[in-house]
């Protein structure tokens, strides 16, 4: 059975609790991520946030924010984070966007396969998307790709910058892990 945008939002009447994509004509029900992953995310949106609002220069959104894919499938997406251009998406809809977004977020959790979500990234590259960022948490990367491009890889003392879509911002790698409370630290 190959399941439509609709079914996927009479399942996400009738079960609001739940986060789902639609993929390939398949709902999936998206496991609730472990904490460390969902603080990093949260960093990460906090930052971009507070740089964009201000400015006016787009939209930022968590993984709530559905995206309707411009692909044979018309599947629904959503990453961790993601940022659209003002220019791109003058007034916010209370429904899935229907576009993809300029730069997105895959932050891995313990039950995420990076391999998966290199995956994820580079459909959303593949559709538009102009920067595509995989956060691990667990080895403590930042991976960049761009598509027809080499991936970079961040670290600990490295700087996050996408100056092709926003001049001037700046996220140091290191700012976005979990912050440790160590009596002795």
């Amino acid at each position: 059975m190959h399941l439509t945008i609709k079914d996927l939002e009479t399942f996400q009447q009738q079960h609001p609790d739940y986060q789902m994509e639609l993929v390939e004509g398949e709902i999936i029900v998206m496991s609730p991520s472990g904490l460390e992953s969902d603080e990093v995310a949260a960093e990460i949106i906090r930052q971009l946030g507070n740089w964009v609002r201000p400015r006016k220069l787009g939209r930022v959104g968590a993984s709530s924010a559905g995206y309707v894919l411009p692909n044979a499938n018309k599947d629904v997406r959503a990453p961790d984070c993601s940022f659209i251009r003002a220019d791109r998406l003058k007034r916010t809809t209370q429904k899935f966007a229907q576009l993809v977004p300029d730069l997105m977020f895959e932050v891995a959790s313990v039950s995420d396969s990076p391999d998966k979500l290199r995956r994820k990234i580079q459909e959303f590259l593949s559709l538009g998307t102009l920067v595509g960022v995989l956060v691990d948490p667990r080895v403590q990367t930042v991976e960049v790709c761009r598509l027809g491009q080499e991936t970079g890889v961040l670290r600990d003392g490295d700087v996050f910058t996408v100056p092709e879509l926003l001049p001037g911002w700046e996220m140091e790698v290191a700012s976005i892990w979990a912050p440790v409370f160590d009596e002795d630290e």
